[in-house]
């Protein structure tokens, strides 16, 4: 994982169970690779070919491919990153996942998710912060409600 010194600490809400974010219809994303237990704790999106020296752990980093030559590599990297899945664009860059990618994810154990090409980025992030900013008032209410009773 990259240097712990210039880590920021966590995030003060609970993670975002991947399952919550695929169940979300409307975004139009497919697990096609990849186990589908993941927490997601952030969302990046990158166009380099190796993000390893900017990923803090735990992220849904999102891209469509663009200088992607070397799918295991770039895998492996996300993995030692601490990455928690790949959101993969399609269209322009690519017409589809490509083949190597869904290999490289299986092999190496990192959910990948097909992100079509009507949905933004954006949106996803969105989602994820909402989905998150929802799990955050669940449990301050369940705290209020331990302190009142």
């Amino acid at each position: 994982m990259p240097s712990p010194s210039v880590a920021a600490p966590g995030p003060p809400t609970p993670p975002v169970p991947l399952a919550a974010l695929l169940a979300r219809e409307e975004l139009g994303l497919r697990r096609i690779a990849g186990p589908a237990d993941a927490d997601l704790l952030w969302v990046h999106t990158s166009e380099m070919a190796d993000p390893y020296p900017y990923l803090l752990g735990g992220e849904l980093l999102l891209s469509a491919g663009v200088l992607l030559t070397d799918p295991d590599r770039y895998v492996a990297r996300l993995v030692e990153a601490g990455a928690a899945a790949l959101g993969f664009g399609v269209r322009p860059v690519h017409e589809s996942v490509p083949e190597a990618l869904v290999e490289a994810c299986d092999r190496h154990g990192l959910p990948l998710l097909e992100v079509p090409p009507e949905t933004p980025f954006t949106t996803i992030a969105r989602a994820v912060w909402r989905l998150m900013a929802e799990a955050r008032h669940r449990e301050l209410r369940r705290v209020t409600r331990a302190q009142q009773a």
